[in-house]
């Protein structure tokens, strides 16, 4: 059976017949650039290929759940109502997701426009079935906002670190169980969810605290009222 996961618009393409050879590094960039399309069109297939009848449903609600981000803000909403670290850990997450969704959606798949896997093609069972997306197949961006999400709030709130990043890898797995993204799109997504992630915690680490901003406030006026009290 020929590969079925490689589509037209990935098959590398051979040079025009009157133009000038490509360079040294560029052949060598196309060259590595192939194998890795092939080396990810093999791992798709061998998921597509493998039954696991016990973990189809199972990955199918996974991915499904996962669908704008519900689980994770579902997961921030429960931090939210615990003490002053897990609300701030949620408040992070969320902003990582924001982050990771705006690049994923508005940056990476409109730059790279990869098409999606032909899941049909590759037999992938119907039981794994879940909506196949119209965007750009790379980068994952359920894998992206998971990841982010679960970087994010790990960082703040340590004990959660563990089962967010066991959940956030499911997820990525699991788009790839129900043949909707490459294997490279979900390694793409991580990729950024923890970029995303670094940026949300920059921005939260630059903004003071309520009670930091109260006492760098008192700090500047101090000068002035010890001036003001001398001259009396």
């Amino acid at each position: 059976m020929t590969d079925p996961t490689i589509t037209d618009a990935d098959a590398p393409r051979p040079l025009p017949s009157g133009g000038k050879p490509a360079s040294g590094p560029g052949r060598l960039l196309a060259a590595v650039l192939g194998d890795l399309r092939a080396v990810d069109g093999a791992l798709y297939a061998a998921v597509a290929a493998t039954p696991t009848p016990t973990l189809d449903r199972t990955l199918r609600h996974l991915s499904h759940a996962a669908d704008h981000s519900k689980i994770s803000f579902g997961i921030a909403a429960t931090l939210a109502l615990g003490g002053k670290r897990p609300r701030r850990a949620a408040l992070v997450g969320v902003g990582a997701i924001a982050v990771a969704s705006a690049s994923a959606n508005l940056l990476g798949k409109r730059l790279v426009r990869r098409a999606r896997p032909d899941r049909e093609a590759a037999r992938v069972t119907v039981d794994r079935h879940v909506r196949m997306p119209t965007s750009a197949s790379f980068p994952s961006g359920h894998t992206a906002s998971a990841v982010a999400f679960a970087t994010a709030v790990g960082v703040v709130l340590p004990p959660a670190a563990v089962p967010l990043g066991a959940l956030a890898s499911a997820v990525g797995y699991s788009r790839i169980h129900t043949g909707v993204h490459y294997p490279g799109d979900v390694a793409a997504g991580a990729v950024l969810g923890i970029a995303s992630a670094a940026a949300a915690l920059a921005a939260a680490a630059a903004t003071p605290s309520a009670r930091t901003q109260a006492l760098l406030t008192a700090a500047r006026s101090w000068p002035r009222i010890s001036i003001g009290s001398a001259g009396r």
